[in-house]
């Protein structure tokens, strides 16, 4: 992805200054190479500068002043569809997750990683560091001295807990309740 000007301290790449990228592409394989960068720009957006929550109608790379082009509405809801259907993100204000008119649909959870691949990549980081027999917390998985640019470093803590949910349901770890979700411990196997 070569860049071009910044957006919020993030480099964007070249194909966001290319108007035909506002506008949804009625050829099918066309669309479907639109919608792959279109995911890959989101994710790599939000992941960079670490937001968790996508909130569509703030999100600013759907309007770009420079070339005097922005993404419709409907494009919009065509992005995110997209951008759900293929893991990268979920709802959390749709209720049913049924794929019904969208009303709801305000705020979308980034998955920096899905939760097989944050598990993996949890369980690596244990291994390598040392806590397989050992206990330590959620918040040191999250925010602590020893995950300095690891993957799920500042990751959603319910994503963190879905692929610690994984480690365990593979017997790689087994999870404690602390008195606060800063106390909950993991004990890696």
């Amino acid at each position: 992805m070569n860049s071009s000007k910044s957006k919020n301290n993030f480099d964007l790449p070249d194909f966001y200054n290319f108007p035909p990228f506002f506008t949804i592409q009625p050829v099918l394989s066309t669309r479907e190479k639109q919608l792959g960068q279109w995911r890959e720009l989101l994710l790599k957006y939000h992941t960079d500068l670490k937001i968790k929550t996508l909130i569509p109608h703030e999100c600013p790379l759907w309007n770009n002043t420079s070339i005097g082009r922005q993404l419709s509405t409907e494009g919009i809801t065509i992005v995110m569809d997209d951008f759900v259907r293929s893991g990268h993100g979920e709802w959390e204000d749709d209720e049913n997750n049924d794929g019904g008119d969208g009303a709801t649909r305000t705020r979308c959870r980034i998955l920096w990683r899905r939760p097989g691949q944050l598990a993996s990549d949890v369980y690596d980081w244990a291994v390598k560091n040392g806590y397989v027999n050992s206990v330590c917390t959620v918040y040191e998985l999250h925010s602590g001295e020893d995950v300095n640019g690891m993957s799920f470093q500042g990751a959603d803590e319910e994503l963190l807990r879905r692929a610690l949910g994984i480690l365990e349901d593979q017997g790689k770890c087994a999870m404690f309740r602390g008195d606060t979700s800063e106390e909950d411990g993991i004990k890696f196997f």
